[in-house]
């Protein structure tokens, strides 16, 4: 089987494609045969050698997004048959390893059907970043019509929390650069302000208090702080603590908890379906061009996701 990974860890020109041995399904697992893998930001660790390898072995292979069709159905595996088009969440560096495979082996709950209406390729760019939004707004806990502030709103992560804070029916306060303008307005928020050093100012002028949660995508940390109110909920992406100021919780979400949420994954594929999701394909590779995606994506500037194809 194929897979693309690294030996050595680096820049976009490690990755390579590898010959590795075809897993099996085992009881409890489904084999599915990728079609479509996203590529996302923290694929870009497992390759530069950011993480933990843990006990896996050589190739490292990133992606924790894939979407395929099931060839493969395990022991003791209910209501899922061969032929059925699933998209799926991975873990690299675990057991079952990363996206970027010709076969992906995922036990129950780390998979869901394809939305109805929607290519593999569209429902490749779903579970991770959206899982990521769900456990966000869990986290903060807001009720309707409390405010939610979003940085780097114009991200895939950034689309996703808009869209779904606005079905639950948050107030959302929504950066961009006057190039995506557009794009994040289309998602809804009830208010666009300007992304950078003054977007703690911009949500105080439309909120005087400060918002009640915000959901840090674009890594601003202290700079965006001042925008949340006193006891109000900070959910970082990548792990950072907070200052432990003004009474406000600091979360730190983290996707990996949600490997096996497949109601959750389910439920997104609920949202695409009702048209509260919208997946974003920005353009689609051979997985063989992965180091191509890879040093587009960190050139930044890029809408929606990179797809590797097999």
């Amino acid at each position: 089987m194929k897979v693309v990974g690294v030996t050595e860890f680096g820049g976009p020109d490690a990755l390579a494609v590898h010959e590795v041995e075809e897993p099996h399904a085992g009881p409890g697992e489904v084999r599915v045969a990728v079609r479509a893998v996203a590529v996302s930001p923290t694929d870009t660790m497992v390759r530069s050698g950011g993480r933990d390898t843990g006990d896996a072995e050589p190739p490292y292979v990133p992606g924790m997004d894939a979407a395929g069709v099931v060839d493969e159905v395990g022991d003791g595996v209910e209501g899922w048959s061969v032929g059925d088009e699933v998209m799926a969440i991975a873990l690299p560096l675990s057991a079952h390893g990363g996206a970027y495979v010709e076969r992906l082996v995922a036990p129950l709950g780390s998979f869901a059907r394809v939305p109805a209406g929607t290519t593999v390729e569209q429902a490749a760019t779903v579970p991770m970043n959206g899982l990521t939004a769900v456990r966000s707004l869990e986290l903060m806990g807001l009720e309707p019509g409390q405010v939610l502030a979003v940085t780097g709103a114009a991200g895939l992560l950034g689309n996703y929390l808009v869209q779904l804070a606005k079905e639950a029916g948050l107030v959302v306060v929504a950066d961009a650069a006057e190039k995506d303008r557009e794009l994040v307005s289309s998602l809804g928020p009830d208010h666009v302000v300007e992304r950078g050093a003054g977007f703690a100012d911009a949500v105080r002028a439309i909120v005087p208090d400060g918002a009640d949660g915000l959901v840090d995508t674009a890594l601003q940390h202290e700079e965006a702080l001042p925008a949340l109110r006193d006891g109000g909920a900070f959910v970082a992406v990548r792990g950072w603590q907070g200052t432990g100021e003004r009474g406000i919780r600091f979360e730190q979400v983290m996707v990996f908890d949600e490997y096996l949420s497949g109601e959750k994954l389910d439920g997104l594929r609920q949202a695409v379906e009702r048209g509260v999701l919208t997946p974003r394909v920005a353009e689609m590779l051979p997985a063989a061009e992965a180091p191509a995606a890879h040093r587009r994506m960190e050139a930044g500037g890029v809408r929606g996701r990179f797809v590797l194809t097999w």
